[in-house]
């Protein structure tokens, strides 16, 4: 996965640093595909998933809120 995106932090990650995880908005809306990371450590590969996956995903974070 390219280093290089726009990588944005979750709002819900801790100032502490736990539970990170980072997305890249800009390369979503480019492709409908949603690459995500662990920003605690960018040196791990992060994964991609589908529009539909991250919406489902983050609408289940939200109910839990």
């Amino acid at each position: 996965m390219n280093v290089d995106l726009a990588w944005v932090k979750s709002s819900y990650s801790s100032a502490d640093g736990g539970n990170c995880v980072e997305w890249a908005p800009s390369t979503a809306l480019a492709t409908g595909a949603v690459p995500v990371r662990d920003s605690k450590d960018t040196s791990i590969p992060g994964i991609t998933v589908s529009g539909a996956a991250w919406s489902t995903f983050v609408g289940s974070l939200k109910t839990r809120g």
